[in-house]
């Protein structure tokens, strides 16, 4: 469920007009609605709150969205935050994340990450590398802090999704292979400033089927099993995000938070262990759309274009993963037809959607591109100098602009002639 409707004959984000915001910023932009994070953080932690010890940690997967005022809104509610980088890890405690309920994961934590995580005193990183439990050791030691650590794990489980946002395969980079988390568990408790109390597992993002899922959870609860019964104290378990969303209205919709947490309640039946979520995508994807206007449209040999403003730079994933985003009119109408829908960039992957039938639109008129709460702005760059999508936070009736447009003058500022030059 969202919370953009049609009102008056105009797509609304809440109480306020997509084309009144697109009048006063300008296009494209971004707009997120305060109401459907709300809504959709709230139905998941309410879902999951009543599993093993009652006391689940829900923590956003910033990388789907890490706009501060996003980030601010569910750090009201209660939501922890899951970071992968410094630069999260910064923008979570910003946000007003308090640093217990921060979880560190990432393949390739670097030495000043893994020491502004242990100074800020997060509630545990995630160790993905016999590596990177040396290093953190280290760190920690010189720190003289001792840090509490999970070892995630690689479970060698097809998640069937996209395989680039696939995680859990056993050619994956992610995690420790599964029949090598005991050794790695007794390295990490062999450091005298780390503490192994746990076990994780992220195994792919825009999951629509629960089985995998339920097969890592499973593999996850037999080896904390063997970990205590080899010595060990287990605390908790992180059973990761990637819950999906509907993106296209003619496929079956992904499993809903109560499907999900039935799932993990058969699954961790009779567990003590405190369980972890990461969810992202599922909390912000269909909390956002990109707000766009037509430039021209044109006839090509054979097919009917239609040349927007908005481009590959600024919602990627049609063109990294041939995602489908649904295109929509602000003034809905009746007349239809078959339309390429492209971005002005040099590149023919700059490329929305192929003879996709759509409302037929003209220049000068708004479209949306749907679902776009998720890996949109986060993943959008500067390429052919064009600058980065302002973004829109709206609230019942009230909006504001949460990240700025970047001018021209300002991308140049970051710029340096060399001296001989």
């Amino acid at each position: 469920m969202d919370h953009f409707t049609i009102r008056d004959g105009v797509m609304h984000a809440e109480d306020v007009s997509l084309e009144l915001l697109a009048n006063e910023v300008g296009t494209p932009v971004y707009v997120y609605s305060t109401a459907t994070i709300e809504r959709h953080y709230n139905v998941f932690a309410a879902a999951v709150s009543g599993l093993t010890d009652g006391n689940p940690l829900v923590a956003f997967a910033v990388k789907a969205n890490p706009n501060l005022s996003v980030l601010a809104t569910l750090a009201r509610l209660g939501a922890g935050a899951d970071v992968v980088s410094g630069g999260e890890l910064a923008r979570a405690l910003a946000a007003g994340v308090p640093p217990e309920r921060i979880v560190f994961s990432g393949v390739g934590k670097q030495l000043p990450e893994l020491r502004a995580g242990v100074e800020a005193g997060i509630l545990q990183f995630n160790i993905e590398s016999e590596a990177e439990i040396l290093m953190l050791g280290a760190v920690a030691e010189t720190l003289g802090k001792t840090v509490e650590v999970a070892i995630r794990i690689n479970p060698a489980v097809d998640p069937r999704t996209h395989g680039k946002i696939s995680t859990g395969g056993a050619d994956a980079k992610f995690g420790i292979p599964w029949d090598r988390v005991p050794q790695a568990f007794a390295l990490a408790a062999s450091q005298s400033h780390l503490r192994p109390v746990g076990l994780a597992a992220h195994i792919g993002s825009q999951l629509t089927d629960l089985g995998p899922v339920e097969d890592t959870i499973r593999k996850l609860g037999a080896l904390a099993t063997d970990l205590e019964a080899a010595g060990h104290a287990i605390r908790r378990i992180d059973c990761g995000g990637g819950l999906g969303v509907p993106y296209r209205a003619d496929q079956p919709a992904p499993p809903s938070p109560a499907h999900y947490a039935a799932m993990v309640a058969r699954a961790t039946a009779g567990w003590r262990w405190r369980l972890m979520f990461e969810p992202g995508r599922m909390i912000v994807g269909n909390a956002g759309v990109l707000v766009s206007t037509v430039i021209l449209t044109k006839e090509g040999a054979s097919r009917h274009f239609v040349v927007v403003d908005a481009a590959m730079n600024d919602l990627l994933r049609p063109s990294l993963y041939n995602a489908w985003h649904d295109i929509r009119a602000l003034r809905p109408r009746e007349d239809r037809c078959t339309a390429t829908v492209v971005g002005p960039i040099c590149e023919t992957g700059d490329t929305f959607a192929e003879d996709r039938d759509i409302e037929t639109v003209g220049a000068g008129e708004r479209i949306a591109f749907m679902t776009a709460g998720a890996y949109g702005a986060t993943m959008a760059s500067t390429y052919n100098s064009r600058p980065l999508v302002p973004e829109v936070m709206v609230s019942g009736g009230k909006w504001a602009i949460v990240s700025q447009r970047n001018q021209p003058e300002a991308m140049l500022a970051l710029d340096a002639r060399a001296p001989w030059l």
